[in-house]
């Protein structure tokens, strides 16, 4: 097992991603949307990954700094969605709270490698 993978906000990341995909299988969503949401809920995962496997403090916060970025592009997304009433408002108050939570512990790694 890689050191990232024993991460709880890898874990929390992966989870995230996961139930994007399935808000995406349940809802009629264009090929565009579909492609944006996957690719930066991914993204918030991937980066982590990879920032965990950086060795200097800067290169390592820049991963999470990427990753909490993907973090506010998913947001964005769900909002527009739900604004147009294509995610239901329950589903989207319960990613909204796990993106929340993905984004506070990343700011506070973000936080942590800038001392």
């Amino acid at each position: 097992m890689f050191d990232f993978q024993k991460l709880e906000v890898y874990k929390k990341a992966k989870s995230f991603h996961l139930r994007c995909i399935e808000i995406l299988k349940e809802n009629k969503t264009n090929k565009t949307t579909n492609d944006q949401l996957t690719r930066a809920s991914f993204s918030i995962a991937l980066n982590i990954a990879e920032g965990s496997g950086r060795f200097s403090k800067p290169d390592r916060r820049n991963f999470f700094v990427i990753s909490r970025g993907s973090v506010f592009e998913c947001v964005s997304i769900l909002d527009i969605l739900h604004d147009t009433e294509t995610l239901e408002t329950e589903k989207f108050q319960s990613l909204l709270k796990s993106a929340d939570e993905l984004s506070r512990i990343l700011y506070a790694m973000i936080k942590n490698l800038s001392n």
